[in-house]
């Protein structure tokens, strides 16, 4: 039997044509055996029934949820499976079109079901795969298609995607490392500041005539503390407001260019979580980097995507600096060293890296020292900001129950005399 074809070659280019072999998977067979990257096998009728059907279809998924593509959400881990099973699927031989469909059938998210339709119905009218994908960038950020792109150029689509799903996995994993460091202080913070607030709109007023009652001098604490309990009882909600106004100017204001860069720098500094942040912003790039170079994507094109996906503008504007002197022909470690951002070790390591040609290895390394770096801060951090929190819950409440008793501890001792 002669069936028709599209593929790309091993430079990445679209060809199609037709080829003989007794079914569709020995013709998907022999075309990989020749080095193309199938796209999509058709033959007789059937197949073009099967093909109209599925143009059809994703037409019908478009008409029908187009406000759900625009608006879809995909997590992490779905993103993760999606992205093995699409490379399993190609290794096994299975044409691109055919693999996302099928995939298309098993999702359960309704919105990313729908995406997948319009990617099967690009996919079919000829568009490559990286533009497929690349057409719904909130699912399939750029470092997805341009690794894509990368996999189409090289022929090693499915070892990309392989390499890709490792990346989400680790991302992911990072994300939960910084989520876990977050959690438990901003939890605490949120409860003492609450357990203040009862205690000085609620507790503090009932002593106040007790202290009128007393006849003796107020000391300066206790004065100051029914002055601010007066002032938010009084004015409660005016002081909810302002609180709620000023939280939102401030995450404005760190919107803006300038905002955000003050921030960021904020973030590095800090005593206690800027050496956090600082390793996350380091993992986060030595992997993503590693994972472009090894997939093909040109030095440059992969630097431009980092830039973008560090999470830290002072990182970023580094890194976009160190671009621009790799442009003009510098290697990329001394103008990252000159950047004084990067610790001493990553820009050694990337120069090594450089001179011997193993730039992805030694990124990779830097990534799992820093991960781990990561996970041991993490645990150091827990241990010590259970003492940080009790301490200041023992200030602010033990303040006030000072601010209390000293009045009467006063008043007992001129009875005493």
């Amino acid at each position: 039997m002669r069936f028709q074809y599209r593929a790309k070659n091993a430079a990445g280019k679209t060809l199609s044509g037709t080829v003989t072999a007794k079914n569709e998977t020995d013709a998907v067979g022999i075309l990989r055996r020749q080095g193309f990257t199938v796209l999509g096998v058709t033959g007789g009728k059937a197949a073009a029934s099967s093909k109209g059907g599925a143009t059809s279809k994703g037409l019908f998924n478009l008409s029908m949820g187009g406000a759900s593509v625009k608006n879809a959400r995909v997590s992490t881990q779905d993103m993760v499976v999606f992205t093995r099973q699409l490379s399993t699927m190609i290794s096994a031989g299975i044409p691109v079109v055919e693999a996302v469909e099928i995939l298309q059938e098993q999702a359960t998210n309704v919105g990313f079901k729908l995406v997948l339709g319009e990617i099967v119905s690009d996919l079919r009218t000829g568009r490559d795969i990286s533009q497929a994908f690349g057409r719904h960038p909130r699912i399939f950020p750029k470092i997805y298609v341009n690794m894509l792109k990368a996999g189409e150029a090289s022929g090693q689509l499915d070892t990309v995607l392989n390499r890709l799903a490792g990346y989400q996995e680790a991302a992911a994993a990072l994300r939960q490392e910084i989520r876990s460091a977050m959690t438990y202080p901003v939890v605490s913070l949120v409860l003492i500041l609450g357990i203040t607030i009862f205690l000085l709109v609620f507790i503090i007023p009932k002593f106040k005539s007790m202290f009128m009652a007393m006849n003796v001098e107020l000391p300066a604490i206790t004065k100051a503390l029914l002055a601010t309990s007066l002032i938010m009882r009084e004015n409660f909600l005016i002081c909810a407001a302002g609180a709620v106004a000023a939280i939102v100017c401030v995450v404005l204001y760190t919107k803006t260019e300038r905002g955000k860069a003050q921030k960021d720098w904020v973030m590095l500094h800090l005593p206690v979580f800027g050496p956090l942040f600082s390793k996350v912003a380091l993992s986060r790039f030595s992997r993503t980097f590693a994972t472009l170079i090894q997939s093909g994507v040109p030095i440059l094109g992969a630097l431009e995507i980092v830039c973008e996906t560090s999470g830290n503008l002072i990182v970023s504007n580094a890194i976009a600096k160190a671009s621009e002197s790799v442009r003009q022909g510098e290697t990329l470690g001394e103008p990252l060293a000159r950047a004084k951002v990067f610790p001493l070790m990553v820009t050694r390591m990337i120069s090594v890296g450089e001179r011997t040609g193993a730039l992805e290895s030694l990124l990779e390394k830097i990534a799992e020292f820093y991960d781990q770096e990561v996970k041991t801060t993490v645990e150091s951090l827990t241990s010590l900001i259970e003492p940080l929190m009790i301490a200041t819950m023992g200030v602010l409440v033990g303040g006030m129950v000072l601010a209390v008793f000293m009045p009467i501890f006063k008043m007992i001792g001129s009875i005493n005399k």
